[in-house]
C-alpha cells in the first residue's frame, strides 16, 4: 500500500510547480547553462519527466536540440546521462522534426580522441537507430570500430550494431561476413556479432544466406558456445523469416538426440519451446513423436522436464489433433495406444512435481482436444493424476508447490468446463483437502472453486456446511494469508448460495470479519457480495465500514454502495402475480437509487470522475422507472377494456390499434416500447464508450440492453403489431459461452419470456385475451427480469487497464474563448495531433489498432447579409482513420468556411481495437473559427453599395484571379 501511495505521489508530481511547456522547458534550460555539474545533470535527468507530460513534437524537438548541444560541448559523464534519457525517452525520438541537425550535433563527437567518448558516442547511434536507419556515415563508424585497439570502444560498437534494429541489414552486409568468417576475428567478438543476424530476414535471398553462413559457422566452430549462440541465432532468424521453421525443428530435434553435451540439449529445448509457442502449427506428427522418444529414454530428469514442457505447450494447440488425425487407420486406433499418452502416463505419478504437472497437463489437453467415443480411460487418468497432485502440492507452501498447483487447478477447471460429467468428483476432492492444506493453497483451491461453480451448479446448499466450519476454525490472526483466505471462501460461499444467504451464514461471516479482519478484507468481501447478487449481505457490510474511512469520498463511495445494494434487495420481495406490490417495491428501490447516485455524484472527483458508474446506476434508474410505467399501463389496460364497438371503429378507420380502446389512442404502449427502444440504445453507447471494461462487465451492459429490447419486442408482439412480429432475430443463440451464474438466470428468463409471447401470439387473437393474457404475460415479464439480483462487476469497482487519449490543436488560440480569423476565400488546414496515454496495464483486455478522428464545423452566428445558404456550404464533415505510432499521431483537415460569421469546430477521438470494433471513447475538443471577407471582396460591394463601376485594374484582376 506504501509503495502504491509513494507511486501515485511520484505521478501527479507532487512537491513540483505546474508550468505550461514553454515555462518548463525555460526552467530546465537554466539548469543545462549553469556553470556546476550537479544542475546541469539535474535538468537533464529530468527531461523524460516533461517528455512524458508534453508528449508534443515541437516540445520534443526544443528539447532534444538542447540535449545535443550538451552532449557535444559537455564531458564524459553527461554524455552518459543524455544517453539514458535518450534511451528511455526512445519512443519520443520520431518526433524530432530536425533530424539532420540532432544527428550532426551528436556525430561530431566521433572524432574525439578520448575512445570513452566514441563508445558512448556509438551507443547515443544506437538509441538513435530508429531515425537514421539509412546514415551511411554511422555505418562507417561501425567498421572503424572494428579495427579499434581499444576494448571499450569495440564493445560499445557491439552493442550498437545488436541493437540498431532498423540498420541491421546495412551492418550485416557491412560487418558480418567479413568479421564473422574472417580469421583474424577473435573468437570472442565472432561470438557478440553472430547475434546481428538474427534480423537478416528482410527478402528470401537474405535469410538464405544468413541461414548458410550460420551452417558454415556451426559446422566450422563446434564449440559448445559457438555452437549455443549459433543455433540461437539459426532459431531467431527463423521465427521471424517463418519459412525455415519446419527445418530449424528437424535440425534442433537433431542436436537434442545427437549431441552429447547438457548445454547444447538444454539450448535445444528452449529454442523448441519458443518455435512450439510461436508456430505450434509448422509442427508436423514426426516432430512430435521424435520428442516424445527422446523424452522416454533420456535419464535426465531435467532434460526431461524441459521436453516435456514444450510437449505440454503443444498439446494445448492444432499440433494435437494432427498428431491423433494423421496415422492411417484413426478410426481402429484408441488414444492410449500412441507414445505421447505413454510418456503423459508414465509421468503423471513422477517424484518430481514439475513432470507430473506436465504429464497431466498433457492429459487434460488430449482429453479436451480429442473427440474420439473411448476417451473413459484418458479421462480417469487424468482426474487421478490431477488428485494425486492435489494432495502433494496443498501440504506444501514452497513457491514450486505452489507453481505445480496452479498447474493443476488450471487443469480441473479446463477438464471440467469440456467434460461436465466429472465436476462432482474434481469438486468433492477440492472440499476434502481444503481442510488439511496450507492457507496458500487454500486460496487457489478456493479460486479454483469459485471458477468451477461459476459455469457450473456443482455446489450443492448441502456442501456449505465444510465451508461454513472451515470458515469457522481459519483462526484469529490477522495476516495477510488469513485475510485473503476469508475473501476466498466467503466468494465460494456466495456463489455456492444460489438463493439468499441464511441468517446464521451471515452471523459467522459477520462475526469472523468482526474477530480477525480489516476494514480492506471486509470492503473485498462485501464488493464479491454485490458481485453474486447477495445484496442484503453487502449493505450490511457497506453500513459497517461507513464510520472506519478517513476521506469524505470514500464515505461518500460507500454510502452510495449501500444504498444501492438496500435498492435491490428491495426487488427480491416481488411475487409474480401482485402487480401492486411490485409496484411498491420498484418505488421503494427507486427512493434508494436516488439516495445513491446523489452519494455517488459526491464521491466523484475531478481525477477520478466515476463516469461509468454514474452512467450505468441513471440507466438503471431509467429502467426500473420504465418498468413501472409500463406495469401501470397493463393495469390502466385492465380496468379500462376496449368498449364492445372497438373492432368497428377500428376496421371503419382503418387503424387496427383502435381495437385496443382509448390506451391506444393515448399511444402510451408505444410510448412505453419507444422508450425501451431508447434505453436499449443508451446502454449500446454506455458499452462502446467502455474501452477499458472487462468482458464480464461489457456481457452484463449487453444483457441489460437485451432485456430492454426484450420487453420492446413484447410489447411490439403482444399488443402493437402482433402480425409482422418475428421471433427469429430475438431467438436464444444457445449457452455454450455462458460464462456466470447471473447470465445463466437471465438467459432463462430470456428464453421463457420468449416462449410465453410467442405462445400467445400464436395462440389468442390481440383482442380478445387482451386485458387478460397479454398484460400479464408483460408484468410477469417485468417482475422475473427484476427478480433476478442485478451483478455489479469488476469494473464498476475497479479499474485495471486505463487509456486515455490527448488532442493538441494547430492552430490555436490563446484564449479557449477566442475564434481564430480565417478569410472566407482560403482553407483552414487544422493539424490534429494526439497521444495515447496508458495506465499501469496497457492492453490487457483490449489494444488500439487506429484511431478515427471526426471533425466537424457549424455555424453559429452569420454577420452577412441574410440570404438563403446551401446545407453544405454551412457545414464540415471529414472522418480519418490513423494508426498511433510510440503511441503518437497525426493529420491534417482542409475546411471551408465561404459564409461569413463564426464556425464551431468539434473534434471528436474513437478507437479501434485490434477485432475492428469502434469505441466511443473520446476526447472531444471544441475551437471557434470567424470566417471573415477577403479585402478584395470587401472593396468592390462597397464600391457597388456606393453606386461607382470597379476600375479597370480591378477588373482585370478580376479576370486574373480566376485562374
Amino acid at each position: 500500500m506504501a509503495g502504491g501511495t509513494k507511486s501515485f505521489l511520484a505521478d501527479a508530481g507532487y512537491g513540483e510547480q505546474e508550468l505550461d511547456a514553454n515555462s518548463a522547458l525555460m526552467e530546465l534550460d537554466k539548469g543545462l547553462r549553469s556553470g556546476k555539474l550537479g544542475e546541469q545533470c539535474e535538468a537533464v535527468v529530468r527531461f523524460p519527466r516533461l517528455f512524458q507530460k508534453y508528449p508534443f513534437p515541437i516540445l520534443i524537438n526544443s528539447a532534444f536540440l538542447k540535449l545535443a548541444d550538451v552532449f557535444r560541448v559537455g564531458n564524459n559523464f553527461l554524455r552518459l546521462c543524455v544517453l539514458k534519457v535518450t534511451q528511455q525517452s526512445e519512443k519520443h525520438l520520431e518526433k524530432i522534426l530536425n533530424v539532420d541537425e540532432f544527428v550532426k550535433r551528436v556525430f561530431s563527437v566521433i572524432h574525439s580522441n578520448d575512445p570513452v567518448a566514441r563508445a558512448i558516442t556509438l551507443r547515443m547511434l544506437g538509441s538513435m537507430a530508429s531515425i537514421i536507419p539509412e546514415r551511411k556515415n554511422a555505418h562507417h563508424s561501425i567498421r572503424q570500430s572494428l579495427d579499434s585497439h581499444d576494448n571499450v570502444e569495440r564493445r560499445h560498437m557491439v552493442c550498437f550494431s545488436v541493437s540498431q534494429k532498423p540498420m541491421q541489414r546495412a551492418n550485416a552486409l557491412a560487418v558480418c561476413p567479413f568479421h564473422v568468417t574472417g580469421l583474424a576475428t577473435p573468437v570472442d567478438l565472432k561470438l557478440k556479432l553472430i547475434p546481428i543476424l538474427q534480423h537478416m530476414h528482410h527478402d528470401a535471398s537474405l535469410a538464405s544466406s544468413s541461414r548458410q553462413l550460420l551452417q558454415q559457422l556451426v559446422t566450422s566452430y563446434p564449440s559448445t558456445k559457438m555452437v549455443i549462440v549459433t543455433l540461437h541465432t539459426f532459431t531467431l532468424l527463423a521465427a521471424s523469416s517463418l519459412v525455415d521453421i519446419p527445418k530449424q525443428v528437424q535440425l534442433l530435434l537433431q542436436y537434442l538426440k545427437n549431441d552429447p553435451r547438457k548445454a547444447v540439449k538444454r539450448l535445444a529445448i528452449q529454442d523448441l519451446k519458443l518455435l512450439a509457442n510461436k508456430t505450434p502449427h509448422t509442427w508436423s506428427r514426426e516432430n512430435i513423436q521424435a520428442l516424445c522418444e527422446s523424452a522416454l529414454h533420456t535419464p535426465y530428469d531435467s532434460l526431461k522436464l524441459g521436453m516435456l514442457s514444450v510437449l505440454s505447450t503443444l498439446s494445448g494447440t492444432i499440433a494435437i489433433k494432427q498428431y491423433f488425425s494423421s496415422v492411417p487407420g484413426t478410426a481402429t486406433t484408441t488414444a492410449r495406444s500412441f507414445d505421447l499418452v505413454k510418456l503423459a502416463q508414465e509421468c503423471c505419478y513422477h517424484n518430481n512435481r514439475g513432470i507430473a504437472a506436465h504429464g497431466v497437463r498433457i492429459l487434460t489437453n488430449i482429453t479436451v482436444s480429442c473427440q474420439e467415443k473411448d476417451l473413459l480411460p484418458l479421462e480417469q487418468d487424468a482426474v487421478f493424476g490431477l488428485e494425486s497432485l492435489l494432495i502433494l502440492c496443498s501440504q506444501d507452501d514452497s513457491p514450486g508447490a505452489q507453481a505445480t498447483l496452479k498447474i493443476t487447478l488450471t487443469c480441473m477447471v479446463k477438464l471440467v468446463k469440456c467434460r461436465p460429467h466429472l465436476s462432482q468428483s474434481v469438486v468433492e476432492s477440492l472440499l476434502t483437502q481444503l481442510h488439511s492444506a496450507q492457507d496458500a493453497a487454500r486460496i487457489l483451491m478456493c479460486h479454483c472453486l469459485a471458477a468451477i461453480a461459476m459455469q457450473l451448479p456443482v455446489l450443492a446448499d448441502g456442501m456449505l456446511g465444510d465451508l461454513m466450519e472451515l470458515y469457522k476454525v481459519i483462526g484469529h490472526s490477522a495476516t495477510d494469508k488469513k485475510q485473503e483466505l476469508l475473501v476466498s471462501l466467503a466468494t465460494v460461499i456466495f456463489v455456492s448460495s444460489q438463493t439468499a444467504l441464511s441468517s446464521e451464514i451471515k452471523t459467522v461471516i459477520k462475526q469472523q470479519l468482526e474477530n480477525a479482519s480489516n476494514g480492506w478484507t471486509a470492503y473485498r468481501i462485501a464488493r464479491q457480495a454485490s458481485r453474486m447478487g447477495n445484496h442484503d449481505m453487502a449493505r450490511e457490510l457497506y453500513q459497517s465500514l461507513l464510520t472506519q474511512v478517513a476521506s469524505e469520498h470514500f464515505y461518500f463511495w460507500l454510502n452510495s454502495l449501500k444504498e444501492f445494494s438496500h435498492a435491490e434487495q428491495c426487488l427480491t420481495g416481488l411475487q409474480e402475480d401482485n402487480y401492486s406490490s411490485a409496484l411498491s417495491c420498484i418505488a421503494e428501490a427507486l427512493k434508494s437509487y436516488h439516495k445513491g447516485i446523489a452519494s455517488l455524484t459526491a464521491a466523484s472527483t475531478p481525477l477520478n470522475p466515476l463516469s461509468f458508474q454514474c452512467g450505468f446506476v441513471k440507466l438503471r434508474i431509467d429502467l426500473l422507472q420504465a418498468f413501472s410505467q409500463l406495469i401501470c399501463t397493463c393495469n390502466s389496460l385492465k380496468t379500462s377494456p376496449p368498449p364492445a364497438i372497438a373492432t368497428t371503429i377500428a376496421m371503419t378507420s382503418g387503424n387496427d390499434l383502435q381495437r385496443c380502446g382509448r390506451i391506444s389512442n393515448q399511444a402510451r404502449m408505444k410510448l412505453s416500447m419507444e422508450e425501451f427502444r431508447n434505453l436499449a440504445t443508451r446502454y449500446g453507447d454506455l458499452y462502446q464508450s467502455s474501452f477499458d471494461a472487462d468482458s464480464a462487465t461489457l456481457r452484463n451492459v449487453e444483457l441489460q440492453q437485451q432485456s430492454c429490447l426484450l420487453i420492446s419486442h413484447a410489447i411490439e408482439a403482444l399488443i402493437l403489431d402482433p402480425e409482422s412480429a418475428s421471433f427469429q432475430e430475438y431467438s436464444s443463440n444457445g449457452t455454450a459461452h455462458i460464462e456466470s451464474e447471473y447470465e445463466r438466470r437471465m438467459m432463462s428468463v430470456f428464453n421463457h419470456v420468449l416462449e410465453e409471447v410467442e405462445s400467445l401470439n400464436r395462440k389468442y387473437a390481440p383482442v380478445s385475451y387482451l386485458a387478460s393474457k397479454h398484460t400479464a404475460c408483460l408484468c410477469s415479464a417485468v417482475i422475473a427480469l427484476l427478480k433476478v439480483p442485478l451483478s455489479f462487476q469488476r469494473y464498476f469497482f475497479q479499474k485495471l487497464q486505463s487509456t486515455s487519449i490527448k488532442l493538441a490543436l494547430s492552430p490555436s488560440p490563446r484564449n479557449p474563448a477566442e475564434p481564430i480569423a480565417v478569410q472566407n476565400n482560403q482553407q483552414l488546414a487544422l493539424k490534429v495531433e494526439g497521444v495515447v496515454q496508458h495506465g499501469s496495464k496497457p492492453g490487457l483486455f483490449r489494444k488500439i489498432q487506429s484511431v478515427c478522428l471526426n471533425v466537424s464545423s457549424v455555424l453559429q452566428s452569420k454577420s452577412g447579409q441574410d440570404y438563403k445558404i446551401p446545407l453544405d456550404s454551412m457545414t464540415n464533415e471529414m472522418e480519418q482513420r490513423v494508426e498511433p505510432h510510440n503511441d503518437y499521431f497525426s493529420t491534417q483537415f482542409l475546411l471551408n468556411f465561404v459564409i461569413l460569421g463564426t464556425h464551431n469546430i468539434t473534434v471528436e477521438s474513437s478507437v479501434i481495437d485490434s477485432n475492428g470494433i469502434v469505441w466511443k471513447t473520446g476526447p472531444k475538443t471544441t475551437i471557434f473559427v470567424k470566417s471573415l471577407e477577403d479585402p478584395y471582396s470587401q472593396q468592390v460591394r462597397l464600391q457597388q453599395q456606393q453606386g461607382q463601376p470597379p476600375s479597370q485594374q480591378q477588373q482585370q484582376r478580376t479576370a486574373y484571379s480566376r485562374f
